[in-house]
């Protein structure tokens, strides 16, 4: 009985994750990229990040995530003086950034991303190529504009599907792997400035149809909305407090809501927590090693797992960075936090 209930649990997990789609990440505050293509090329280097996150540990056939992403300005200029270094006295995450901080000069940025999402028998595979576009309104503020281009690719391994009446017209069809391709497209635009920033992006704006089975039942993909905004606060010479917000809007699913909290010393450590409105909570730890190179981890207690009993142990994110280019030795980005 209890394997049965697993099962069913599932086939009816799975069959949700069609419909959102998208994976959810913890550690997004440090890839903003992951949810909107206008931030491609908005720092002065060129930014690599890779992540793995497997969701709720212990249980079979539960998320997993792989993704990878690169992007960089293209001549971009930049009118420091001095470099940002630990080697330097001038501290980037002190009083000092806000006085030297200046709009983005006019440029173009690139890059291009790449995830495997899987989760019980629903194997996703997508990638994308992005532009952006970034300008100066004024001394201090900076808009960008964004978009990308791709496909997806969705395998389903429905001879993995259990079902206790497998003679039933709609489950008989659920045989082999079924695949499909589409064309992706995402776009956005992004404001910021040396103490706020305000972000509207979609993900998924080409919708399609998603067979399940050789009969008539389907599932659709369908866009998804973020909006994010943050701001920074600069507690004393050393230490920065980073609050920020995303709201993500899904047809026909409830409106989620996250918050995060940063606490971030100078530009080498920082700890931080999300909290996901109704859903759970992440504590976060992140470190800059030097200038081309950070690591951070997540660890989520989700309100899922008193649902899934004592067989979860909880959701594990890492995220690797690699910074290339990297003329003036920035250790932190300064344009996005």
């Amino acid at each position: 009985m209890k394997k049965y209930f697993l099962i069913l649990f599932n086939f009816f997990l799975a069959t949700t994750i069609v419909g959102q789609q998208r994976p959810h990440y913890s550690q997004y505050i440090l890839n903003n990229y992951i949810v909107n293509p206008a931030v491609t090329g908005i720092e002065n280097y060129a930014d690599i990040k890779m992540s793995m996150r497997n969701q709720w540990i212990g249980i079979p056939g539960m998320p997993k995530t792989v993704y990878f992403t690169a992007h960089t300005p293209l001549n971009k200029k930049d009118y420091r003086e001095n470099i940002t270094s630990l080697g330097m006295k001038n501290n980037p995450m002190g009083y000092d950034f806000t006085e030297t901080y200046n709009a983005a000069e006019p440029h173009h940025g690139v890059g291009i991303s790449a995830y495997n999402y899987s989760t019980g028998y629903i194997n996703r595979i997508n990638a994308m190529a992005t532009y952006a576009y970034h300008m100066g309104l004024n001394e201090t503020w900076s808009l960008a504009g964004g978009f990308g281009a791709g496909f997806s690719h969705i395998a389903i391994d429905r001879s993995q599907i259990i079902i206790e009446n497998p003679s039933d017209p709609l489950i008989g069809a659920l045989t082999g792997i079924k695949r499909k391709y589409k064309p992706d497209l995402s776009a956005g635009i992004y404001l910021y400035s040396k103490k706020y920033f305000i972000g509207i992006s979609g993900q998924q704006l080409i919708p399609a149809k998603l067979d399940i089975t050789d009969t008539s039942y389907q599932t659709s993909i369908i866009p998804h909305l973020f909006a994010t905004a943050g701001m920074r606060v600069q507690l004393n010479e050393y230490v920065s407090f980073l609050p920020s917000v995303m709201f993500r809007y899904v047809k026909n699913l409830p409106l989620t809501v996250d918050y995060n909290l940063k606490l971030q010393y100078m530009n080498f450590i920082w700890l931080g927590t999300n909290i996901r409105k109704g859903d759970g909570i992440s504590a976060l730890l992140g470190i800059n090693f030097n200038h081309s190179f950070n690591v951070s981890y997540a660890y989520d207690m989700t309100a899922s797992k008193t649902m899934l009993g004592p067989l979860n142990r909880g959701t594990h994110e890492l995220v690797l960075g690699f910074i290339l280019n990297n003329r003036y030795n920035d250790m932190s980005p300064r344009k996005v936090w």
